[in-house]
């Protein structure tokens, strides 16, 4: 006995062989209990903290929380990302190309700080036109420079924007459109009407779904039977065609804070079936569980049954379905606004901004024009990355 404790710690991998094995100290391991005990000495820890440290190892879904944040970013703080004023017509630089970045000169000398050229418009003989840049003079990029006037949050009375450039140059990330507004400015502002709707719109149909879900399976019997067959009689209406009759018929004279909440209310109409559908199911396992079974032994309404003790835990279910509506909701008002039965000059929303891209022509000749369907492509892949991350965090205890 006295050599088999003797054994190097190099030999402590045949305990993989063996049930029990002594190591260097003459300690007995046991090599798959160690294990284990590893696997499970997590077990204390609460759901909010397997939820967490699931979802953080989702690398997809935390670049999809990124870009999420990135846009909600640029749109609460859009004046400040604008270099000017995304309202301001200049007929003068309609149809400007996308400003180029410059590191190397003319003379291949690297600069550490970007710069730009002034940039020149010549007429063609066919009455087409030409940017060319004047490389006789650098115009360096400036950070945090002043500008046009805004206010900060609506508050804050400013004038500092992040970047911008000194001289008679001019900075156009993406180019103008045909009234020579700045497309990057406009879409940072463009981005507050379209997350706020789809957000406003999904809080609504969240706010449905759950009530319409948790009473449907709290009850079950003839009330549920008659709430599901409800909920199959609007999911069977075609949402594209519906919005699109529904918008169409708001009147013109309303004012723009009107025509917003009446959008939004369009597009919840139909979108708080799903959820409904996800919450009775959660709700129907629930209900025969001990915890609701000794609230109603303590004589518990069923108002507060469902609301306090149901409900929160189907709050999972409800941040998956509010992820992946939000996508649906902002391609449907960009469709709708992209059509023109949508939201309005002189609101503008990533839908009115693609109106401009709407004959072939324009689009051959400026492409940068439809440089917002980019906002939309990535709010919608952010949200549907972030959506499939808390999907497969919201259930920590599977192997996946």
């Amino acid at each position: 006995m006295s050599e088999s404790i003797q054994y190097p710690e190099a030999e402590l991998d045949r305990s993989l062989e063996f049930p029990l094995l002594p190591d260097a100290e003459g300690r007995v391991v046991n090599p798959e209990l160690t294990t284990m005990l590893r696997r499970t000495s997590r077990t204390h820890e609460s759901y909010g903290e397997l939820v967490w440290r699931k979802f953080r190892k989702s690398k997809i879904a935390i670049a999809g929380g990124l870009i999420v944040i990135g846009l909600f970013v640029l749109a609460l703080f859009a004046d400040f990302f604008s270099p000017y004023d995304p309202v301001a017509l200049n007929m003068k630089e309609a149809y400007t190309p996308p400003t180029q970045l410059h590191f190397f000169d003319s003379t291949g000398k690297f600069h550490f700080i970007p710069f730009v050229y002034k940039r020149e418009q010549v007429l063609n003989a066919d009455m087409t036109s030409t940017w060319t840049d004047n490389l006789k003079v650098r115009y360096p990029v400036i950070f945090f420079v002043r500008g046009w006037p805004y206010k900060l949050l609506g508050v804050i009375p400013t004038d500092i924007h992040l970047f911008g450039v000194a001289g008679d140059a001019k900075l156009f990330l993406l180019g103008t459109d045909r009234f020579g507004r700045d497309i990057y400015g406009r879409a940072c502002v463009a981005g507050r009407i379209s997350l706020t709707m789809a957000l406003f719109g999904t809080l609504i149909s969240v706010v449905v779904g759950a009530v319409v879900g948790v009473f449907s399976g709290y009850y079950g019997g003839a009330v549920d039977n008659w709430t599901q067959r409800f909920v199959e009689f609007v999911q069977s209406f075609p949402q594209l065609p519906l919005w699109m009759a529904l918008a169409a018929v708001i009147p013109i004279s309303w004012d723009q804070f009107a025509v917003f909440v009446t959008m939004s209310f369009i597009f919840a109409l139909l979108s708080w079936t799903l959820l409904a559908r996800e919450v009775r199911g959660k709700v129907l396992a629930l209900r025969e569980t001990d915890f609701v079974l000794a609230a109603q032994e303590m004589g518990a309404s069923d108002r507060r049954i469902m609301f306090q003790h149901l409900l929160p835990n189907t709050f999972s279910h409800i941040i998956v379905v509010l992820t992946l509506t939000i996508p649906t909701i902002i391609l449907a008002e960009s469709f709708l606004s992209f059509l023109g039965i949508g939201i309005q000059e002189p609101l503008v929303s990533w839908g009115t901004m693609m109106r401009d891209a709407q004959t072939i022509q324009t689009l051959g000749f400026n492409p940068w024009i439809a440089s917002s369907v980019f906002f939309i492509i990535a709010a919608v892949l952010g949200f549907n990355f972030l959506g499939d991350g808390l999907r497969d965090a919201a259930d920590p205890y599977s192997m996946s």
